[in-house]
């Protein structure tokens, strides 16, 4: 008997499964239940593998909607089933141990009486064909499936019903038994009275019965909803006789809306205990599904909100984004054709006309309740969106207010709908609402007519609705009281685009400055109105600023001869110099010319941004008077605005605090302006005062509310709708600090991901900073290299000379250690040491002490290392780096062993210990366990001290077995490395062969 290797739990499923593991194992049954797409098939089948890797007998019967129609339909193909899947161990076909006649690979066991009378499994004859989800009907995962995925079922093929002579299951049924399944799979003729249905219910609770005789045996019947009533009646009273090895898993997708058949489907009476809701996906595992399935991921949060979390839409909508001829930009509405929107067409055209109806008027609505549709036309409001919410369509809160469960529903109810029946719904809410504001705009969006009074109406509402707070309503106000207005007023209208733009972009709604801006570029627009709709786009596009170039040239044109405008589009330039570009010199060039230009035109709004961006360009270019330029920049911004309201050099202050290791100022200044920026602020300055408290309280030791802290700026950017990466980031820096290495190396290779995708240079370095470093502490030296290496070519493709901004010298000096590479190692420390002593980098120099004593180590120095070391981890404390200092005291135990100081090793790793679990640091603390398990530590084998970390890890690839090539292959070297590194350690050694190195190596 072979068994498969269980596939992994689908993304975002992990717990839900555990949950039915648990739930099949102790009660024996479990019904899954959720709308359409929501990935129950998935989780059956993830549980299904795990009962095939505990090599139990798996049967899966896939139902189809028409089996409703067919009596008996379902129980015909279980019994098909059960034919194709009992096996016997140590068969190769199935045949029963008492040596009677085998069947050959094509067959399958039968009720009847010979060769010409079993059940056609798999063939067309049968009410139920055999297959597994994606395939046929019903099949077995039955025993020796391969990746996790059910076993192919049998491929049956010729004509005629095919039968096996001596199946001990049908066989051993008593004649009347054998006879109702026999006229069950039509393999006998029906009798005037139809099959008898005592002995039918009896036949097939023995054929369950014997799935068991060999061991556990676990039964999935997915689409349970369609199952037909003579089946239902069978599977439940087989059910009811089962033995417990028997477990059964049910899939239901729940029948929303009233249908004629009135019988129960289920096949037992579910227990709340029983029942697993499948729910939605949050927004980041929807981003994981993308990356899962090599689908773009930068978009994650609008596609979650698309799709509401339904895996099946996320997918559609993510591959409608993937497939299209040009990438989408942030500033772009999403393509939500083709696939994507016929899900949405599936999923709204079970719903009977009247339904429809009420749920168009709820996609019309800008705060939909059953109150507000039953007053504009529909009756029976409640009844209908009842229906919807069963139906998974829509949710209904406790006051009747209406959110449809995916934004693809609502737009595609509004987009399906034709002219009429949107201006009718418009017209009947306008009537009915109770807030001015809400009736203007169904009022302008029930007539095709443009008409200035109706226009003035909605521009006087759009500024209503900013006063209230609304942005994104009076966004999309502006934005319709410019297409409202008439085109013989064209000076008026292209005035009206150009608000829309810039509320569109103080609204963070990227589509409708987009929509704007290409309205009013296509008219005869002056070249200042044209600017300052580029500049909206720009201003929305977030870290997605590569592929928009033309954007930038039309507006430097445009702004000749207007300093203005001349100095807000350096701003802008000089943004994606550095983000898109990866070229701080000429934003900083950029940053100076927008300062001057907007001092110059006394606009110190413009002139504060502007030298924001020049004081982070010259701390990243070490420029030693940065501090000075964020301190103008500052003041201005105190000057130009209140604290809370776009405080971008308030926020580069405490960034470069956190740069500086000046930690408690760095959390005293966000715990102040945090309440502030929550109330007034932007969502951008929410993101990004998140964003630093979690690094902040990484390095510092927090981790639990750093963790907590890079998740709601997660939670922020992908609710805002922006590119994940730079929160994914955050979530490596606190998965890393006190979370899981797991999590925090997938984090970060997501942000790698997006910021590939979006072309943003910083992030990019960021992310594979957090990757590398990961990578490395977690042991995986070979690839930390890679990684690392990345990081330094980026860097200095960028120029970048300040090494407090991002910390990769010290880790890139370590994997080179750690691959014997302690030259460049050493190189490196010695190129970055004096620009962090001018610039008074006081803990980058004790990163580099750290990995300067490591170098020490490799050289035999071991004394001068662990004295090193113990300095290195003191200031490390004083300078309140606990986790940094716990890192220092590891590297320490690890060298007080090679010293063969076994008390003092155990010493450095109890003091990190408690470092850590003060910290709640957990996998920083579970690398203090002294030893791994089975491997014997280097105090016990003294000659194994004379090994640096290279040449010990090489060594004990080799001592079990590996050859040169497999050992090259595992540590990424050249085969001639690992020949010239073998010698050494033979040589270290005293050892001439692999046998003498493996005995060397168990002491």
């Amino acid at each position: 008997m072979t068994t498969a290797s269980h596939r992994p739990a689908p993304v975002g499923r992990e717990e839900l499964l555990a949950r039915l593991e648990r739930v099949v194992q102790s009660r024996g049954r479990a019904l899954l239940t959720g709308p359409a797409g929501v990935g129950k098939t998935d989780v059956a089948l993830a549980e299904a593998a795990l009962a095939e890797a505990r090599g139990e007998t798996v049967l899966w019967l896939s139902t189809l909607p028409s089996d409703r129609d067919i009596p008996g339909a379902v129980a015909a193909a279980l019994v098909a089933s059960v034919a194709a899947t009992v096996t016997w161990p140590g068969t190769a076909s199935p045949a029963p141990e008492d040596g009677s006649t085998e069947a050959g690979p094509e067959s399958g066991h039968g009720p009847g009486h010979g060769a010409e009378s079993g059940p056609a499994a798999g063939s067309g004859s049968a009410p139920g064909s055999v297959g597994i989800p994606g395939q046929a009907r019903g099949a077995h995962l039955g025993h020796g499936g391969h990746n996790g995925a059910p076993a192919q079922p049998p491929a049956y093929t010729g004509a005629g019903p095919l039968a096996v002579t001596a199946s001990r299951i049908f066989d051993a049924l008593p004649g009347p038994q054998r006879t109702a399944v026999a006229m069950l799979c039509r393999e006998a003729p029906l009798q005037d009275g139809g099959w008898d249905p005592i002995a039918l219910r009896l036949g097939i609770a023995q054929i369950l019965r014997t799935l068991t005789a060999r061991g556990p045996a676990l039964l999935v019947v997915d689409g349970v909803q369609h199952i037909d009533a003579d089946s239902a009646d069978l599977l439940r009273f087989a059910l009811h006789l089962a033995p417990p090895a028997l477990r059964v898993v049910a899939v239901e997708t729940p029948e929303a809306y009233d249908t004629e058949e009135t019988y129960d489907t289920h096949l037992w009476v579910p227990s709340e205990a029983d029942i697993l809701l499948v729910p939605p996906l949050q927004a980041d595992e929807i981003a994981e599904l993308l990356i899962h399935h090599r689908l773009p991921s930068r978009m994650a949060g609008r596609i979650h909100k698309a799709s509401g979390g339904n895996p099946r839409l996320a997918l559609a909508v993510g591959r409608s984004l993937a497939d299209a001829r040009t990438p989408v930009h942030h500033a772009e509405a999403l393509t939500l054709s083709g696939r994507a929107r016929d899900l949405a067409r599936q999923l709204l055209g079970a719903a009977p006309p009247a339904v429809r109806e009420t749920l168009l008027l709820a996609a019309l609505a800008l705060r939909p309740s059953a109150t507000l549709i039953r007053r504009a036309g529909r009756p029976n409001a409640e009844a209908d969106l009842a229906a919807a919410e069963r139906a998974g369509l829509v949710s209904l809160s406790e006051d009747g207010t209406v959110t449809f469960t995916a934004g693809l529903l609502p737009s595609t109810l509004v987009h399906d709908a034709c002219w009429a029946e949107r201006s009718a719904g418009h017209a009947a809410l306008a009537e009915v609402v109770d807030d001015p504001v809400e009736a203007v705009r169904h009022r302008a969006l029930a007539t095709d007519v443009p008409d200035e009074t109706l226009a003035a109406e909605v521009a006087a509402a759009a500024d209503l609705a900013r006063r209230r707070g609304n942005s994104a309503l009076a966004a999309e106000l502006a934005l319709l009281a410019a297409e409202s207005t008439p085109v013989q007023q064209g000076t008026q209208r292209i005035s009206r685009l150009v608000d829309a733009a810039e509320e569109a972009a103080r609204a963070a709604r990227a589509d409708l400055a987009m929509r704007a801006a290409t309205d009013l570029l296509a008219r005869d627009a002056a070249p200042t109105d044209r600017v300052r709709a580029r500049l909206a786009v720009l201003d929305t596009a977030g870290q997605g600023l590569t592929g928009l170039d033309d954007m930038y040239v039309h507006a430097m044109e445009d702004s000749e001869g207007h300093t203005a405008l001349r100095a807000a589009v350096q701003l802008r330039l000089a943004v994606k110099y550095v983000l898109a570009d990866g070229d701080p010199l000429r934003s900083r060039a950029a940053a100076v010319e927008s300062a001057a230009l907007a001092a110059s035109m006394g606009d110190p709004r413009t002139a504060t941004q502007a030298l924001t961006v020049q004081a982070r360009m010259d701390r990243a270019l070490g420029v030693p008077d940065a501090e000075s330029i964020l301190a103008q920049a500052r003041a201005l911004e105190l000057a130009e605005r209140p604290l809370g309201i776009r405080n971008a050099a308030q926020i580069l202050t405490i960034r470069h605090a956190l740069f500086d290791d000046r930690l408690a100022d760095a959390r005293d200044q966000i715990q102040a302006l945090l309440p502030l920026v929550q109330r007034r602020g932007s969502v951008e300055d929410r993101i990004e005062l998140y964003h630093t408290l979690s690094a902040v309280e990484s390095r510092i030791g927090a981790c639990a509310s750093a963790l907590a802290h890079a998740g709601r700026s997660l939670a922020l950017t992908l609710e805002a709708g922006l590119s994940p990466g730079p929160a994914w980031y955050t979530l490596a820096l606190a998965e890393t600090a006190g979370g899981s290495f797991g999590r925090a190396a997938s984090y970060a290779r997501r942000s790698v991901q997006a910021s590939e995708e979006e072309g943003d240079r910083v992030f990019l370095s960021r992310s594979l900073y957090a990757l590398g470093r990961v990578q490395l502490v977690n042991g995986d030296v070979a690839s930390a290299l890679e990684t690392l290496r990345r990081v330094q070519a980026d860097e200095r493709a960028q120029s970048t000379v300040d090494p407090s901004m991002l910390r990769w010298h010290e880790e890139l000096a370590e994997a080179l250690l750690a691959t014997d590479a302690a030259e460049e190692a050493v190189a490196l420390l010695d190129e970055v040491r004096p620009v962090a002593e001018r610039l008074g980098r006081t803990t980058v120099l004790l990163g580099c002490d750290r990995a300067y004593a490591l170098s020490l180590a490799a050289a035999g120095k071991t004394d001068e290392a662990a004295d090193l070391l113990t300095v290195t981890a003191d200031r490390f404390g004083e300078a309140g780096l606990p986790l940094e200092r716990g890192r220092a005291l590891i590297a320490l135990a690890r060298v007080e062993r090679r010293r063969r100081r076994r008390s003092a090793a155990q010493g450095a790793l109890q003091a990190a210990a408690s470092v850590f679990e003060r910290a709640g640091a957990v996998p920083w603390l579970a690398l203090t366990s002294e030893t791994k398990a089975g491997e014997p530590g280097e105090d016990t084998l003294p000659a194994l001290s004379s090994l640096t970390e290279a040449e010990l890890r090489l060594a004990r690839l080799v001592g079990q077995g590996a050859s040169n090539q497999e050992a090259a292959a595992k540590l990424y070297l050249s085969v001639k490395t690992v020949e010239a590194r073998l010698t050494r350690i033979y040589q270290k050694l005293d050892v001439r062969s692999r046998a003498q190195l493996a005995t060397a190596l168990r002491g």
